[in-house]
């Protein structure tokens, strides 16, 4: 899976953006604050139909601008798929071969991609909430039914949640036993995708960790269910305290991700240097695991990262993606990254305006104002 070209419309800083890729390396390369950063978003975005940086939609349009929109053409097997997504005040608009698509469920999935930036830290030592956004992304993008699931499953538990705030002479137990079976329908199937998705993902990260850390360490990823046994019967007996507090205490909302090095939990006690060599290991795993699943590789994601590894991991890092996945990396120069493939484009950044300053390709083309 490749994407050929991108094209932004009131994108963060860029008012009109047009860009052709390699399918093999792409680099950005520029000072800080100039916009490369916006571009790996962009391809997230597209794919995702939201940022990995802000849950607020508002800061991805332009200045002064009402709506933005970013498209692209993706190839896979053989097929050219054009994508597109705008933002307008009304809400998002996605649409797959020109055609508007009536879920955003429906959309996700066309386009798979895997972002390793500095923020990803917080998938190992951050909040619950961080680690349960991450999971639902990933298999949403492999499993489009679990965005459904895990809709209907949120909707319940805000619908539930509202209902414990009456007061308790007004609220009626046979609605709240009906609240109740459909938060255990929808949570049942969430937390069946999620023990899946973290089995798959434990088995391939332990074997990539193994090699990265050059059969040192030992890397298992624990699923901490918050459900132990039985969703209903759980949710019945938490029934009083949900009502005194007036919020829901058990279900998949409250699950977790614990990672072991050694059988040391490494987001409390493990070195920067091993939570940092967790997360790259995660993230390979779901490239693996996305191949698995769909027989595509996905595009990735190097956001600011390179800089952070030092040269064995990168050559390491290197060596198990160049080839296999379309790449795009941003830096801010090129001096650590060692052993680059000569089949890549290498783009310069600055203040907004984008420049091929290398590539293989001789029609490459960019169009930027």
């Amino acid at each position: 899976m490749i994407i050929s070209e991108l094209h932004l419309s009131n994108f963060r800083n860029y008012n009109h953006l047009d860009l052709t890729f390699h399918p093999n390396l792409n680099i950005f390369v520029g000072k800080n604050a100039q916009g490369k950063t916006n571009i790996a978003e962009s391809i997230y975005f597209l794919a995702l139909t939201r940022s990995h940086r802000t849950h607020t939609d508002r800061e991805l349009i332009g200045w002064e601008q009402k709506e933005m929109s970013v498209s692209g053409t993706i190839i896979k097997k053989n097929t050219t798929v054009p994508l597109e997504i705008t933002l307008t005040p009304k809400g998002r608009i996605a649409k797959v071969n020109h055609l508007k698509e009536n879920r955003l469920a429906d959309y996700v999935g066309h386009l798979n991609v895997i972002m390793f930036a500095p923020e990803d830290l917080a998938i190992i030592k951050g909040a619950p909430s961080v680690r349960r956004r991450f999971v639902d992304m990933e298999i949403g993008q492999i499993r489009p039914v679990y965005l459904y699931d895990l809709m209907r499953y949120n909707k319940t538990l805000k619908e539930r949640n509202s209902y414990l705030k009456f007061d308790a002479s007004k609220i009626d137990p046979n609605f709240l036993d009906v609240l109740d079976d459909q938060l255990v329908e929808y949570g049942e199937k969430v937390m069946n995708h999620r023990k899946q998705f973290i089995s798959s993902l434990t088995e391939i990260s332990a074997d990539l960790h193994h090699h990265l850390s050059h059969g040192q360490e030992k890397l298992r990823i624990v699923y901490a269910q918050n459900v132990k046994t039985d969703f209903a019967v759980e949710l019945k007996q938490a029934r009083q305290k949900d009502q005194f507090r007036a919020q829901t205490s058990v279900g998949p909302h409250r699950d977790d991700l614990q990672f072991f090095i050694n059988d040391i939990n490494v987001s409390n006690f493990g070195s920067q240097g091993q939570q940092r060599t967790t997360a790259l290991s995660v993230k390979l795993a779901e490239i693996e695991l996305i191949h698995q699943e769909t027989g595509d590789y996905p595009v990735l994601l190097l956001d600011d990262v390179m800089s952070e590894l030092d040269n064995q991991r990168q050559l390491d890092l290197l060596a198990l993606v160049i080839g296999k996945t379309q790449t795009f990396i941003t830096t801010t120069t090129l001096d650590h990254l060692q052993h680059l493939p000569d089949k890549m484009t290498i783009f310069e950044v600055t203040s907004g305006m984008i420049q091929t300053v290398s590539s293989e390709q001789s029609d490459t083309s960019v169009d930027t104002e």
